[in-house]
C-alpha cells in the first residue's frame, strides 16, 4: 500500500471514528451521519482484512453473513428506511439537504467494490468527502444546499480527471486483470469464489454456478465455443483482420465462471487476452440505471433506478468540457492499447422478476438543458472512443441464457436455450434468403397489428442499383448476434410513416405497457405508453429510457424475426415477459430506434453469404458524418418487437403496386418458408 495514501486514509478513518461518537450537528442529521461513518469503518477494516488475505479462511457462511451485511441496507425489505433511498432521505432530513445527502450516501457506497479491489485512493477521497460535508454540519448555521452541492460538484470535477481515465483503461488494459484472475485461478466447485468479486451474490449466481458445476465439461466447452466461434465468425463476415488485435472485453454475470473460463481460453487460442472490467459505481462512469461490465445481482433494481439521475447534482457545461477533456487525454495515453481492442464478448441473462420502477419525486432528475449537455457529452464521448477504438475494425458477439429465478423449469430452459443458440444456420440461412429475395423486389414493408394491436406502419426501402451483386437486408444467423434468426436492413427514413404499438415490452430491464411510438419520415413524431397515472410521466419515461433525452430518434433498423423455435419454448414456458431483447427480437418484426446497425462502420462493404453487397448500411441521418459527425449518431439503438400473437400482416410492396404477404396472422405464408410454422404448430 502507498505510504502517503495509507497516512491520508489513516488520518481520516481516525477523524471518522470520532464522528461516530460526537453529537455536535443537528439531531436530524445526527443519525445519517453516524450510520454513514459506521458503514466507512466497517469498509475500511474490510479492506485490511481483504489485503491481508484473511478472507481465504473465511468459510462459505460466513461470506454470505458478510455479503448481505454489506448490502443489506439497500435491498427491497430494509430500503424503505434507508438513506439510499430518496423518498426516506427526503423525509428524514428535509427538502434542503435530504436528496444530496442521498447522493453523497449512494456515491459512498461505491466503497464495497473499493475495498475488494484494494483501491486505497476511492476510499481515502470518500472518506475525505465525508469528512468535509460533515463539517459544514458542525457550523453555528446550517449549510445551504448551494455549499454541499459545490463540494460534491468539485469532488466529481476535481477527481474525474482519475476516475475516468481509470474506467478508459479498465476497458483495454489486459494488466488489470482482478476479475480474470479469479476466473482463471480460483476452485471454482468452491462457490466462495463468487463472493470474492464483492457482488452482490443472490440464490441465482449460487444455483447457477452450481448448475454449471454439474455438467460435463464436453456441454461446457460446447456452450463457450458457440460464444466464442460466433465472435470470430463476426470478424470473418466483416471481413476484418482479427490478427490485428490482442484483446476482448467479456461482459457476464456472476455465476457462470465455468463457460467464462473456458471462453478465455479459446480467446486466448485466438491472439486475443481478456479484458474483464466491473459493471461501474461511481456516478461519474455511469450511464442512469444501466450496468455494463462484468456484475453480480442487482441488490434492488428500484436503487439503482432512483439514482440513475444523479448526475443532475453536477452536471454543467464546465464539467461537460472537462470530462470530455479527460477522456480524450486518457485515450490518447492509452492508444497503443485501445488500436488493438477487438470489442465486446457479452453474456447476457434473462429470467428475472420482470421490473416495472417507480417514479419517486424525491429522485434526481436531469434538468431540460441537462438532458442537451448529457447528449452532448454522450455524442462527443461516442465520437471519440471511435477515433481509438476504430468502428471499422472491431466486432462484437452477444448471447444469453436463462438464470434459476426463471422457474422450477429452469433446467429444461436453460437445455433449451442452448438448443435455440445452436440451431441449424444453413437452414435459417436458405429460408431467409427466401424473404430476402422477394423483399429486394419492394420498395417498402406494410406490417399491421392484429387484434387490439392497432400497428399500422409502412417501412421506406432503399433502391437496389444492381440486384444482381447487392441486396438490402442482412442474413443474419448465429454469429455476432446469437441466436441466429433475422433479416434486417436500414430503411429509408422519407416515408417511413405509420405507428408502432406492442401490448408489452422489456427494453433494457425496462417494463413498457401498451407502448405507442409515432414516426413521421423516420422519425419518432410522438410516443407514450400505459405505464403511469398521467401522460406526462409517460412521456417522461419514454423519453429518459428509449429517446435518452433526445428530442426525436430516426428508425435505425427494420427487420424480420424468424426464430418461431425460440417463440414457441417462450410461450410453452409462459416466459416471453422475462426474454432478453437479443431473443425477443427474432421472435416477430422489431424496429429500432436510434443509430443503424452499421454506425461508425458504414463505409466497410458487408456481404451475404450468397455474396451480395448490403448497401442499406446508411440512413438520412448518419449520412450527415460526412458533413458533421456530430449530427449523425445519437449513441443508443433499442429494438422494440411484435410477437407474433400480436402480428396481422407483414406485406413487401413492389414499385408497380403489387403486393406479396410474407407473414399473415401471425405465420409465415411467402413460398419457402412455411416450415418455419411448424415450432407454431398447436401453439393456438
Amino acid at each position: 500500500m502507498d505510504e502517503l495514501m495509507t497516512e491520508r486514509l489513516q488520518l481520516a478513518t481516525d477523524r471518522i471514528r470520532r464522528i461516530e461518537q460526537e453529537d455536535t450537528v443537528p439531531q436530524i442529521y445526527l443519525d445519517y451521519f453516524r450510520k454513514t461513518a459506521a458503514f466507512i469503518l466497517k469498509m475500511t477494516e474490510l479492506v485490511h482484512s481483504l489485503a491481508k488475505g484473511e478472507g481465504d479462511c473465511y468459510s462459505l457462511e460466513k461470506w454470505q453473513k458478510m455479503n448481505y451485511e454489506l448490502y443489506s441496507d439497500i435491498l427491497p425489505e430494509n430500503y424503505d428506511t434507508s438513506y439510499g433511498n430518496p423518498a426516506f432521505a427526503v423525509k428524514e432530513l428535509g427538502e434542503v439537504h435530504g436528496r444530496i445527502l442521498c447522493f453523497l450516501y449512494a456515491e459512498i457506497r461505491a466503497m464495497i467494490v473499493d475495498a475488494f479491489e484494494g483501491n486505497l485512493e476511492d476510499i481515502t477521497e470518500l472518506c475525505e468527502l465525508f469528512i468535509e460535508v460533515y463539517n459544514c454540519f458542525e457550523e453555528e448555521e446550517l449549510p445551504t444546499y448551494r455549499q454541499i452541492q459545490q463540494i460534491l460538484y468539485w469532488y466529481v470535477s476535481d477527481y474525474s480527471d482519475r476516475m475516468v481515465t481509470d474506467r478508459i483503461r479498465e476497458a483495454v488494459d489486459p494488466s488489470l486483470d482482478f476479475a480474470v484472475r479469479l476466473i482463471m485461478e480460483e476452485d471454482l466447485s468452491d462457490l466462495r469464489y463468487l463472493y470474492k468479486f464483492g457482488e452482490y451474490i443472490s440464490e441465482n449466481e449460487l444455483e447457477m454456478a452450481r448448475y454449471l458445476n454439474s455438467l460435463p465439461q464436453e456441454e461446457i466447452d460446447k456452450i463457450a465455443s458457440v460464444f466464442t466461434e460466433g465472435y470470430r465468425i463476426g470478424f470473418v463476415l466483416g471481413k476484418k483482420d482479427l490478427s490485428k488485435k490482442k484483446t476482448v472485453n467479456i461482459r457476464y454475470t456472476l455465476g457462470f465462471e465455468r463457460i467464462i473460463r473456458r471462453a478465455v481460453e479459446n480467446f486466448r487460442e485466438m491472439g486475443l487476452q481478456p479484458v474483464i472490467y466491473r459493471a461501474a459505481v461511481h456516478s461519474v462512469n455511469r450511464r442512469q440505471h444501466e450496468r455494463i461490465g462484468y456484475q453480480g445481482a442487482a441488490a434492488n433494481k428500484q436503487y439503482d433506478y432512483d439514482h440513475k439521475g444523479d448526475s443532475a447534482v453536477y452536471l454543467d457545461k464546465a464539467f461537460v468540457e472537462r470530462k470530455l477533456g479527460v477522456i480524450r487525454t486518457a485515450y490518447e495515453k492509452y492508444k497503443e492499447l485501445a488500436y488493438v481492442h477487438a470489442g465486446p464478448a457479452c453474456m447476457e441473462t434473462f429470467g428475472e422478476e420482470p421490473f416495472v420502477p417507480k417514479n419517486r419525486d424525491a429522485a434526481y432528475r436531469l434538468s431540460e438543458k441537462q438532458q442537451k449537455l448529457a447528449v452532448e457529452l454522450a455524442n462527443e464521448n461516442m465520437q471519440i472512443t471511435n477515433r481509438y477504438i476504430r468502428g471499422e475494425e472491431r466486432s462484437f458477439t452477444i448471447i444469453a441464457f436463462p438464470v434459476p429465478e426463471i422457474g422450477s423449469d429452469f433446467e429444461e430452459i436453460f437445455r433449451e436455450t442452448v438448443k435455440i443458440n445452436t440451431l441449424d444456420y444453413q437452414l435459417y440461412q436458405r429460408i431467409q434468403q427466401t424473404i430476402i429475395d422477394t423483399l429486394d423486389t419492394a420498395v417498402a414493408v406494410h406490417i399491421l397489428g392484429k387484434g387490439k394491436n392497432a400497428t399500422d406502419l409502412t417501412v421506406r426501402l432503399k433502391e437496389l442499383k444492381d440486384p444482381r451483386k447487392e441486396t438490402l437486408f442482412e442474413n443474419c444467423v448465429a454469429d455476432v448476434n446469437i441466436p441466429a434468426g433475422e433479416v434486417f436492413t436500414s430503411p429509408e427514413l422519407s416515408g417511413t410513416t405509420g405507428k408502432l404499438c406492442v401490448s408489452e415490452v422489456y427494453l433494457n430491464e425496462l417494463c413498457y405497457k401498451d407502448l405507442v411510438i409515432e414516426f413521421e419520415d423516420g422519425m419518432v413524431k410522438d410516443y407514450t405508453c400505459g405505464n403511469f397515472d398521467t401522460g406526462e410521466e409517460n412521456r417522461a419515461y419514454i423519453r429518459e429510457n428509449v429517446l435518452y433525452h433526445h428530442d426525436t430518434l430516426p428508425m435505425g433498423e427494420f427487420a424480420i424475426g424468424t426464430n418461431t423455435t425460440a417463440y414457441a419454448a417462450a410461450e410453452k414456458y409462459g416466459i416471453s415477459n422475462k426474454l432478453p431483447i437479443l431473443i425477443a427480437e427474432k421472435m416477430g418484426p422489431h424496429f429500432a430506434v436510434g443509430d443503424t446497425c452499421y454506425s461508425w462502420a458504414e463505409d466497410t462493404a458487408v456481404y451475404n453469404p450468397d455474396g451480395k453487397e448490403i448497401i442499406a448500411r446508411d440512413n438520412e441521418i448518419s449520412l450527415q458524418r460526412k458533413t458533421d459527425v456530430s449530427k449523425a449518431y445519437f449513441g443508443c439503438h433499442t429494438d422494440i418487437t411484435i410477437p407474433y400473437r400480436e402480428l396481422g400482416l407483414i406485406e413487401a410492396i413492389t414499385g408497380d403496386g403489387h403486393r406479396i404477404t410474407v407473414i399473415e396472422n401471425g405465420r409465415f405464408v411467402l413460398p419457402g418458408t412455411q416450415e418455419l410454422n411448424s415450432a407454431l404448430d398447436g401453439l393456438e
